[in-house]
């Protein structure tokens, strides 16, 4: 008896195509290991890369780069080095706990590649003010950088500052980081920068004896200062370990947070909405600076050096670690409800998709394999960097699966989930599904994977459908929670 056909209506709409294997940056950059932690501990890579130095700034810690230490390599005072970031960097050096290097101007940001400043290199990047977008690459590679154990301190000043007039101030380049990326743009640190420019002001920390940021190795944060600059916005709702540490006079909650910190995947984030507290007052000659630094009316060089620390994986704290052996909770997945379509996952074409032909559990977007009723095979997955300090991982996501086949033994049409190397070997099959597991509905469904802690693996989903008779295989709503 032949076998009646139920064809699926696939999208016709152009999605990007991705290949598990496939060679490029994008991938490279996507399974790039967690950045490997040095005889020194903490590695930071300032950026004078996206005109950091235009107009009247000097964000740099000196003017020799990428390597500092060229231009003294046993400073003991600010001015041993050149830039009005050079207090900061001082003060890191002279602990002994710290290597520091420059991006220099003319350069590229990237992750996985073979450049000694490659963001691999390091445990945390500093983009003090920023005035030039990132490219897509470059964007790729620091949302990859922290969504696999790296830290990102974000530097704002206010609208407005646009120090070398090609229409982009901090505020813009910042929130195109994390608006307009191809790894996670739902939102996925928590925040977005507010469009404002406020004179001046002394924001006040909270009162939180626990935090490390606000209580560390460098001292205790009471205030900070703002002359000319901006607050961010809190969406505790898209990312729930965003937090505000210092508010502007006047505001609390998710509003005015003049300083705040948040994870993505296992990585750290803190952001500061001005650029005076971490400007030392000298530079290089011409620059009109401010020595927000030693300003008596605020504690800047303990909020930035304790920030820093904490990016770097030291201290604890309800954010993702970048330290060997560490592990906070966290849900390392980017794109994990499909929200922004074809990112971060590497899919056959068309399976991420709105399309009303299927229903998605949440949202517009989910993922669908097979379902065409003759031999065909999608695959879906991301790599993702489970923290080495984990005792818990689970994978979960929810799952239906409709089929025309009546069988109630044979399985003809099956989805494999696998976790491979960033080789491509299987290291295991956690599961696999068939159309005799159909039924109405989603149905959640979770692997254990623990067992692959320390590791950057790749889960994989592969559907394979027989000669006829369809099987669909909708996934939406997935998870990779870790503590």
């Amino acid at each position: 008896m032949l076998r009646s056909i139920k064809a699926r209506h696939r999208l016709t709409t152009a999605l990007a195509v991705f290949g598990l294997l496939t060679t490029g940056a994008a991938v490279q950059a996507t399974t790039a290991a967690t950045p490997a932690h040095a005889a020194t501990p903490h590695r930071v890579l300032f950026d004078n890369a996206h005109a950091e130095t235009a107009g009247n700034a000097d964000w740099i810690i000196s003017t020799s780069q990428p390597d500092p230490l060229g231009q003294d390599s046993s400073p003991s005072v600010e001015t041993d080095w050149t830039g009005a970031l050079s207090s900061w960097g001082v003060a890191l050096q002279k602990t002994g706990d710290y290597s520091l290097k420059t991006l220099p101007s003319g350069s590229s940001l990237s992750y996985g590649g073979s450049s000694s400043t490659d963001l691999s290199n390091f445990d945390t990047l500093v983009l003090p003010e920023p005035n030039t977008l990132f490219t897509t690459a470059e964007k790729t590679a620091i949302m990859n950088f922290v969504k696999n154990g790296g830290g990102l301190f974000m530097i704002s000043d206010h609208t407005g500052s646009d120090r070398n007039n090609d229409g982009a101030d901090a505020v813009k380049i910042l929130n195109d980081l994390m608006t307009n990326n191809s790894v996670d743009s739902t939102d996925p640190f928590g925040f977005s920068i507010d469009s404002l420019n406020i004179a001046s002001g002394y924001p006040a920390a909270i009162s939180d004896s626990t935090d490390p940021v606000l209580h560390g190795s460098f001292g205790t944060v009471t205030k900070s200062l703002i002359a000319n600059g901006t607050t961010a916005t809190l969406k505790p709702s898209d990312n729930s370990s965003v937090k505000g540490l210092v508010y502007r006079s006047g505001y609390s909650g998710n509003t005015g947070a003049f300083f705040l910190t948040s994870t993505f995947g296992s990585g750290r984030v803190a952001f500061w909405g001005d650029s005076s507290p971490i400007d030392d007052g000298t530079g290089q000659s011409g620059n009109t600076l401010y020595d927000g630094w030693n300003d008596s009316g605020a504690t800047n060089a303990a909020l930035a050096l304790n920030a820093t620390a904490w990016l770097a994986g030291g201290g604890s704290s309800t954010g993702g670690g970048g330290g060997t052996g560490t592990c906070t909770a966290a849900q390392l997945l980017g794109n994990n409800g499909f929200e922004s379509g074809a990112t971060t996952w590497s899919a056959s074409s068309g399976v991420i998709t709105n399309s009303s032909s299927e229903s998605p559990r949440t949202g517009s977007y989910y993922a669908w394999l097979d379902g065409y009723g003759s031999a065909h095979t999608d695959t879906l997955s991301q790599s993702v960097t489970i923290p080495s300090g984990c005792t818990s991982a689970t994978f979960s996501f929810y799952l239906h699966i409709d089929t025309a086949e009546t069988t109630t033994s044979t399985a003809y049409d099956t989805l494999k989930l696998q976790v491979l190397n960033s080789s491509g070997t299987v290291l295991g099959t956690p599961a696999t599904y068939s159309n005799l597991n159909a039924g109405s509905g989603y149905t959640q469904r979770s692997a254990n994977l623990a067992s692959y802690a320390g590791q950057t693996v790749t889960l994989k989903f592969t559907g394979t459908e027989g000669s006829s008779l369809q099987t669909s295989f909708v996934i939406d709503d997935s998870a990779l929670n870790v503590s």
